[in-house]
């Protein structure tokens, strides 16, 4: 009497499976070459083999949320600003802080329709500290943002006027990102009123963001709304429409510098 040899429909079925999940496991094994976060569960590879209806598949890993968030963050130029520039971390001893921070809050929900955040007055109110935290928001829901210092970036911006590639390639990101940050918008020398060509890069930049009103902007000056009125009705006006519902000024008081408040002369 023969043996039979062949193997059961079952049989070939839990051996295929050993297989497929012997060489699932080696291919999860291997190391990845990603930098900046260092996973445990796709050891760096950005994806995992899984197995799928009797083949080998391919997903993308947790991490990935994470490394988008990271590079979001790079991106944006804030990274050495919003661990520390949290809403937990803003401090609301007085009055107006607290409507500050309730105003900030509000808007993170909010910022819709083409609606801006704007804080003018006074120096070192806490109103970088405030607008780094709405961004800090935005970025971890998703949004890519970035931020403009402005006296630095419209140095550069009005240095390559002459270099169209390198003017475009400067001005149009503030142009088209999710969320822009201006930060201290016209600020210039003591004394001195900004030039035709600042007006001029910041009416580039914010009449694209005010056509399309997916576009989130928030602004920080020293200037109140009257001022930038005052220095452009074409910008001040966009400004003043688009902040209607989410405009501070902090009036101009030493006392409320908290870089002075622990200096003792």
């Amino acid at each position: 009497m023969s043996r039979n040899t062949e193997l059961s429909y079952e049989e070939r079925r839990r051996i295929r499976k050993e297989w497929l999940q012997r060489d699932c496991n080696k291919a999860n094994s291997e190391q990845g070459q990603l930098e900046g976060y260092d996973c445990l569960e796709c050891l760096n590879r950005g994806f995992i083999h899984t197995i799928h209806e009797g083949s080998i598949v391919v997903r993308e890993c947790q991490c990935s949320a994470i490394r988008a968030d990271m590079r979001r963050i790079s991106d944006s130029g804030l990274s050495g600003l919003l661990n520390s520039c949290t809403f937990d971390s803003f401090q609301t001893p007085d009055r107006w802080h607290q409507h500050m921070k309730s105003l900030a809050l509000r808007f993170v929900d909010d910022a819709t329709d083409g609606k801006w955040f704007y804080a003018g007055g006074q120096i070192g109110s806490g109103k970088t500290h405030l607008c780094t935290a709405i961004v800090g928001k935005f970025l971890h829901s998703g949004k890519a943002a970035r931020y403009m210092l402005w006296r630095d970036y419209a140095v550069q911006i009005k240095a390559s006027v002459n270099d169209a590639a390198e003017y475009s390639g400067l001005i149009n990101p503030l142009k088209f990102v999710d969320v822009l940050y201006i930060d201290d918008l016209f600020k210039t020398g003591t004394g001195k009123a900004p030039t035709p060509a600042d007006v001029n890069i910041a009416f580039e930049i914010l009449n694209h963001r005010y056509i399309n009103r997916q576009l989130i902007t928030i602004l920080s000056s020293e200037w109140g709304i009257n001022d930038l009125l005052d220095i452009d009705e074409a910008v001040g006006s966009r400004i003043y429409e688009r902040t209607r519902e989410y405009c501070l000024y902090i009036g101009r008081d030493k006392s409320r510098n908290w870089r002075l408040r622990e200096v003792n002369c």
